[in-house]
């Protein structure tokens, strides 16, 4: 920032703090599964005077006046997440993810009903029903599992436990799944009990609006997303339905939930959206999930074990535990974080330690996408985690894997 900067200026602090994560940004391979670098347009548009308008309400019932422009902002979001995703209704509004699920609940669920949902430790997450989420708290949850041998979802099981448990919703969805979920299957399994289906695609939205993942939409009540991960546009959280539950998806998000919107996020949303329907964004999806299968394929050459075998999808989880059986995911995630390379600790099917610390670790392609990289980038990107994770205390190898990354971030910055 020029000294003439107001924020310098007036928020000095603040100032260098943005200045340090915008070069630790450019400095650093981010390859955490949920995070993307959005484009300098989704930036403006975060950044903009619409934060300072409140706008309680829906477009053109609004609880205040003045809200002619930031109606615009909200129906260019509503209707491009309508074009992206083929569905019926959008609400834009929810501050993030969980709170996109939130409002699900919130609309078609009293306290004490039932959530089946995919266990935290298999890949689900903790707005599906953990008990130290909301979510856990307020509802009686039963979770399915991967097979402890393939790492994929059991279907059948999946349709047992449905049987047996009664619920009232079923969650599809993930957070740490390498692969696929069979949309149609969990909306025959929650039909055949009565159940609500609840997809949540909040690390696949740009997967599914780029037509390169499965769509839930049409196999599910309600479909959920954030709005940052790999569709790259502002940051928060997106509600799909059918009208037979918009204006109860509606009601929960404002006033049961929250009030009024971030409409410089949605503005975000709005700009991000527009972004996803070009064919640019279609070979950017491709490219993340052809990254991810490049890395699957390096690591797993060099004896890693991968959940599942491999991904689908963005991401992959690497089961520490018969590779590296003495190196836990908190070392491995803190190791490669000294060679620039961010992952992030995680747990696994069968996890034996704490949450804290962890067997595997978790790593994702949409951010070293973005930046342009390819097969050759990700083919050097895997022999560098390999190294690290073979060696963590070699001085010699860290730096020079460190001196690979650096050169890797300088040949394809973010916004420099």
């Amino acid at each position: 920032m020029s000294d003439a900067d107001p924020l310098v200026e007036r928020a000095p602090a603040v100032a260098d703090a943005i200045d340090a994560e915008r070069d630790r940004q450019e400095s650093t391979l981010g390859m955490i599964a949920s995070e993307n670098h959005v484009s300098k347009a989704v930036l403006d548009a975060q950044g903009s005077c619409l934060t300072n308008k409140y706008a309680e309400g829906y477009p053109g019932k609004r609880y205040y006046g003045g809200c002619e422009h930031v109606d615009t902002v909200e129906e260019l979001a509503i209707e491009r997440a309508e074009e992206l995703f083929g569905a019926e209704h959008v609400n834009v509004q929810p501050h993030s993810g969980t709170q996109a699920n939130q409002g699900v609940y919130f609309a078609v669920l009293d306290p004490g009903d039932r959530i089946l949902s995919l266990d935290l430790t298999h890949g689900g997450h903790l707005s599906h029903g953990h008990h130290v989420n909301f979510s856990g708290q307020l509802y009686e949850v039963e979770q399915y599992e991967v097979d402890p041998e393939t790492g994929y979802i059991d279907y059948d099981d999946l349709a047992d436990r449905a049987a047996a448990f009664d619920p009232d919703i079923v969650v599809s969805g993930s957070s740490a799944y390498p692969r696929e979920f069979d949309w149609e299957r969990i909306g025959e399994i929650a039909d055949a009990v009565g159940a609500y289906h609840l997809a949540d695609i909040a690390h696949i939205t740009g997967l599914v609006a780029a037509g390169v993942h499965a769509s839930p939409v049409e196999h599910a009540d309600f479909v959920t997303g954030s709005t940052h991960k790999t569709i790259r546009a502002g940051r928060g959280g997106i509600i799909m339905c059918t009208e037979e539950h918009a204006e109860a998806v509606d009601k929960a998000v404002f006033p049961g939930g929250q009030g009024g919107p971030l409409m410089h996020n949605v503005a975000g949303k709005a700009a991000g959206f527009g972004e996803a329907l070009t064919d640019e964004f279609e070979a950017y999806a491709e490219q993340v999930v052809e990254n991810a299968k490049t890395l699957a394929d390096v690591l797993r050459d060099h004896g890693l074990s991968l959940v599942s075998g491999g991904t689908d999808k963005h991401l992959l989880l690497v089961d520490l535990r018969d590779s590296h059986p003495d190196l836990t995911g908190e070392d491995a995630e803190a190791a490669l974080e000294t060679v620039d390379v961010i992952v992030n600790k995680n747990t696994v099917p069968g996890e034996s330690r704490s949450p804290f610390v962890t067997s595997g670790i978790r790593i994702g392609t949409p951010c070293v996408t973005t930046r342009g990289f390819e097969r050759e980038e990700m083919e050097a990107v895997g022999e560098g985690i390999v190294r690290v994770l073979d060696a963590p205390d070699d001085g010699a190898v860290l730096d020079d894997v460190a001196d690979d990354v650096a050169r890797l971030c300088a040949d394809h910055p973010v916004y420099r």
